[in-house]
């Protein structure tokens, strides 16, 4: 008798012993318990790695369980404000007073890189402001956030591929122009998983649907317990946000027995099987769910804020999801992404002066969550980050807009080990190129993943015979804005 590579036990024909795996589902219940109790504890080294199960069974199990970085992290959270649609750079962070100098004129192509620009020079109607012991110019449109600009690291030198909103969105959200591929936050939580075994590791607050909708937080070929989980701030009673995980009809005692019972079936199911992901996923969603009706509902009931803090924050969608993140930052959850409003709120091509309503909307929630991050000891370990997918263009669109513009634009970083008070890189002095310092979105999503304790190059993931990572073969950590 001896042991075979296909992991079944060779004997006589006299005798027919059954299989391991058929000796499992012979002896059921028991044994599912234990798998799944099994499931749920850590499988993942600090190098984002999975583990395999024995030779004959090729199956890997995945869960949420804190892991440590692969180095020492400068941040342990990440809060992505994403401003889809794309804010105007020039109109933002990066002033330009050539704009002005030059208004009306058709920009020479020499000095933009050689390339032809058929549009004129606009100059932006907002002004801006020098804020802060570093003196960084702010527009008029976000004093809030000008009055935190010492501990904030504007990055001007930001270029993408393309200048359309699905593939500068995919892009910038996923690290790919082309549907689907896994997003930053499943990166970071694969990596990493979730201090909070109650709440999920990757929530996306968004109240309606950009462009691209629900592939901007999607896991794609990673297991379905990294996808993010989309939440409608629309609403601010916790009872509707979860009103999909609340059971009404049984209380946690029943509720538990009927889970035992229907996680049982699962993975003797799942056993039957060298790999369904959709199952595994299905087993570790069932369980957070129950778990998060004792946790979730408090955590997002900002009615428990004092009324001072709440006037901090002011009103509005994009104000509670500003609270709300900081209320899940402190209870471990890895990584929230705000995406400013429903479709492309900031995609003003016909008038830029619309971009006054949107920072009106967000100036002071943004401000007031650096602030509170940083009265609580927060903002060393949390990286936040603002941008939306893309700029808009220097010349105008029309009488009053501005275009999409790839090749130069504007985002910024705050806490998470950046450096604060700091101006890296630079666009020509139209605004139209990336020319000191150009970082594009491999390089930023790479400086994420190092701050967070992670090497871009050994964060990988074997999809199809592939190794797969989310900056594919490119990205450069800007190791010169990092304390």
């Amino acid at each position: 008798m001896t042991n075979a590579p296909d992991d079944k036990l060779i004997v006589t024909p006299e005798v027919a012993l059954p299989t391991r795996r058929d000796m499992l589902c012979r002896i059921g219940g028991g044994f599912g318990a234990l798998a799944l109790s099994s499931m749920l504890t850590s499988v993942a080294g600090a190098t984002g790695t999975t583990t395999q199960a024995a030779p004959g069974n090729a199956r890997k199990s995945y869960t949420l369980d804190n892991r440590p970085p692969m180095f020492p992290a400068k941040a342990k959270r990440v809060i992505f404000l994403f401003m889809n649609g794309g804010p105007s750079h020039v109109d933002t962070f990066d002033p330009k007073p050539s704009l002005a100098k030059y208004a009306g004129q058709s920009p020479d192509p020499i000095k933009i890189g050689g390339k032809k620009n058929n549009g004129l020079l606009m100059a932006s109607p907002f002004k801006t402001t020098r804020y802060g012991k570093s003196g960084i110019e702010v527009s008029e449109l976000y004093p809030e956030v000008g009055g935190c600009i010492d501990d904030i690291c504007v990055l001007r030198s930001m270029y993408t591929d393309n200048p359309n909103h699905e593939p500068a969105l995919m892009m910038m959200n996923s690290g790919n122009m082309q549907p689907i591929r896994p997003s930053l936050g499943s990166w970071i939580t694969y990596g990493l998983g979730t201090v909070n075994q109650n709440l999920p590791g990757f929530v996306a607050l968004c109240p309606g649907k950009p462009v691209v909708g629900p592939q901007l937080w999607s896991n794609s070929f990673l297991p379905g317990i990294y996808q993010g989980t989309h939440i409608n701030n629309r609403e601010t009673d916790p009872k509707k946000i979860l009103r999909n995980v609340e059971n009404r009809y049984l209380n946690p005692t029943d509720q538990r027995e009927q889970l035992d019972l229907l996680q049982q079936m699962n993975r003797l199911n799942l056993n039957q099987h060298d790999h369904d992901p959709q199952l595994d996923a299905r087993i570790s969603a069932l369980e957070l769910a129950f778990r998060m009706q004792f946790e979730a509902q408090d955590a997002f009931d900002i009615g428990k804020e004092s009324k001072a803090t709440r006037e901090m924050y002011g009103e509005g969608e994009f104000a509670n999801a500003c609270l709300m993140a900081r209320r899940l930052a402190e209870r471990g959850v890895r990584i929230t992404q705000i995406y400013y409003g429903d479709g492309q709120p900031w995609d003003d091509h016909s008038d830029i002066l619309n971009h006054r309503d949107h920072a009106k909307k967000s100036d002071k929630p943004i401000a007031a969550l650096l602030k509170d991050l940083k009265q609580r000891g927060m903002l060393d370990d949390t990286l936040v980050i603002w941008g939306g997918e893309f700029g808009r263009t220097p010349t105008s669109q029309g009488a009053k807009g501005r275009d999409h513009h790839s090749t130069g634009f504007s985002m910024w970083m705050a806490g998470g080990g950046v450096k604060g008070g700091m101006a890296y890189g630079a666009t020509d002095e139209f605004g139209f190129n990336a020319v000191e310092n150009p970082m594009h979105v491999h390089d930023l999503h790479a400086t994420i993943l190092h701050l967070m304790g992670m090497d871009h190059t050994k964060l990988t993931y074997r999809y199809s015979g592939r190794d797969f990572r989310l900056t594919d073969v490119h990205g450069v950590v800007q190791k010169d804005i990092i304390a």
